[in-house]
């Protein structure tokens, strides 16, 4: 059962208030992903521990770094041994802690630890914790089964999943981004524990004003153009074969379609070779990565691989309709036919209908535009990320058993 789920449509209607705390305070978090690389988990991981800091909870990283990492970190971070991933080498993955990491974590005094992934650095955080007493928090971030598919790896998704019953069955909280992720936990056997904890949007930042013709101009983009973005990790799980597809078919009925990509991959090339007129920008951050959003007219995101799906939620703010995939995350996000349309995951004739629907429609656009930034605003990453200060001090006012 998830608690503290919010309103219809995603909306969020209620605050946590501020319970007195039994301990201190003192979070120490684990994580496969925070400063190098620059995806959903590091920003939404960066973004926690500036505001727990801006709150006086001191908080303590342990995670894989590199020498030249992708974005610049918050707070403490204490870099923890790890390889590169074979075929991803942009990705690192933990080997599990050193005596060096124990002896930091020792002196810091957790008195809550939480496991952003349940990788050999998190099973031997949760082995620590277990020792010590202290109690374990999880949040849900990847939906690593989902992927498995994409490496012909199927066969092993019983048994991740029997490992992620056993590993979360040991944890107080289960932290999830939406109601289609809790969702998928309980048909596969874990309920106990989990609580709602959406991903919020900067809506000052990512908003419908920053839209500028003459940024598409630049680009050389035609006026009546309709450019169709994706924003996201360049990687075959993201979709990008179903985006490409979809934009090919629409180019194919002769639909004055242009492609604008606005990350980095392997999968890059494969894009590259398929439209060579398209525009890459590679990774933006701030207004340039605003802009783009804004500047764009659909915002077409196949992935069915996502927990919550940040990069729709930062289009709905700009007031770009979006055409996902009716699965985890997005579904969660998207109000079909209302701020965007939800096709059928994996189905090219749906995602190509529902975009034809709205590159022969302008008015469509701009109502649809309007009624996404209307549900974003209902994200705000302040309340959003005082609910889990909240989840964490319901932990500390009661007595831990292990």
């Amino acid at each position: 059962m998830v608690k503290g789920t919010p309103g219809n449509s995603g909306t969020i209607l209620a605050s946590y208030l501020h319970i007195p705390v039994g301990r201190d305070k003192r979070i120490a978090i684990f994580t496969g992903a925070y400063n190098h690389v620059v995806d959903g988990v590091s920003l939404t991981l960066n973004r926690l521990v500036s505001y727990l800091e801006c709150e006086n909870t001191p908080v303590h990283i342990f995670a894989p770094t590199v020498q030249h990492p992708a974005l610049v970190h918050a707070g403490t971070l204490t870099s923890v041994p790890s390889v590169s991933l074979p075929g991803r080498p942009e990705y690192q993955v933990s080997v599990g802690m050193s005596p060096r990491v124990i002896d930091e974590l020792d002196r810091f005094k957790p008195t809550i630890i939480h496991i952003a992934t349940p990788d050999l650095l998190g099973l031997q955080a949760l082995a620590y914790a277990r020792i010590r007493k202290i109690p374990v928090v999880a949040s849900y971030h990847t939906h690593f089964s989902s992927y498995l598919s994409f490496y012909h790896m199927e066969r092993l998704e019983s048994l991740a999943w029997a490992y992620l019953r056993w590993f979360y069955k040991k944890c107080e909280h289960i932290y999830v981004p939406s109601r289609s992720m809790a969702k998928v936990l309980s048909d596969h056997g874990i309920e106990e524990g989990v609580e709602l904890w959406p991903r919020g949007v900067d809506i000052a930042m990512f908003h419908p004003d920053k839209r500028s013709i003459e940024w598409r101009r630049s680009l050389g983009f035609e006026d009546d153009e309709i450019v169709i973005s994706f924003i996201s990790r360049l990687v075959v799980e993201k979709g990008l074969v179903i985006y490409a597809d979809v934009v090919q078919a629409l180019r194919d009925s002769g639909k004055k379609v242009r492609v604008l990509v606005v990350g980095t991959g392997p999968a890059e090339n494969m894009l590259r070779d398929r439209f060579p007129r398209a525009v890459f920008l590679g990774h933006l951050t701030g207004n340039e990565l605003a802009t783009a959003y804004a500047s764009s007219d659909i915002f077409l995101f196949p992935s069915a691989t996502e927990t919550f799906g940040n990069v729709t939620l930062e289009a709905m703010a700009s007031g770009v309709p979006a055409v996902c995939a009716n699965a985890t995350g997005s579904s969660s996000l998207v109000v079909h036919d209302e701020t965007g349309y939800l096709a059928e995951p994996g189905d090219v004739e749906s995602f190509i209908r529902y975009a034809l629907n709205l590159v022969d429609d302008k008015e469509k656009r701009r109502q649809m535009g309007i009624a996404s930034r209307r549900e974003a605003e209902s994200y705000s990453w302040r309340l959003i990320l005082g609910r889990i200060n909240g989840f964490y001090d319901k932990i500390l006012v009661r007595p831990f058993v292990v």
